[in-house]
């Protein structure tokens, strides 16, 4: 049987299956920034998480709520668009994949997908605090101490002033 007009790889699992594996591993991918898989899966993955972050870069609620669906984890899409979009220094071709020998146990191709940019994924502080001055701030003045005011005697509970009435 020829293969013509089939379109992506099996990995030897049912329909469902594959789209968590190829889910999972994107969303490994913007966690981490780099992984390494077998060389099927990369090429599989690649133009999937390119194309999130194509998404990703439009910054709109609708590219937003794309993002969130396709890699099934808000918090996963709040680093890709927040975090790791703003880095990229393309319009395309964000990631690259390196062979990286073979495995040990079944000699399977391996290889290490990662972004082409250098990616930081420690989070930028919005507001930078302010350089310090060799010159101390000055001091406030000194509270004055103000006395209690004085309480009044009267009962505040039910029970306390039907006492008070009986007397």
């Amino acid at each position: 049987m020829h293969r013509h007009g089939y379109k992506g790889r099996k990995f030897g699992r049912k329909a469902d299956q594959r789209g968590a594996l190829i889910r999972g591993l994107v969303s490994a991918l913007f966690i981490h920034t780099s992984i390494k898989t077998t060389t099927a899966r990369a090429k599989e993955i690649r133009p999937i998480a390119e194309k999130i972050i194509t998404h990703a870069r439009r910054n709109t609620l609708f590219s937003r709520r794309i993002v969130i669906s396709k890699l099934g984890s808000a918090e996963v899409a709040r680093q890709l668009i927040d975090i790791i979009v703003p880095q990229l220094k393309r319009t395309s071709g964000y990631l690259r994949i390196e062979p990286a020998g073979s495995r040990r146990g079944d000699n399977a191709e391996m290889s290490t997908i990662s972004f082409v940019d250098p990616i930081d994924l420690t989070p930028k502080a919005k507001n930078p605090e302010p350089a310090k001055t060799s010159k101390p701030a000055p001091k406030k003045p000194a509270a004055k101490k103000t006395t209690p005011a004085k309480t009044s005697t009267k009962p505040t509970t039910k029970s306390a002033k039907k006492k008070e009435i009986k007397k």
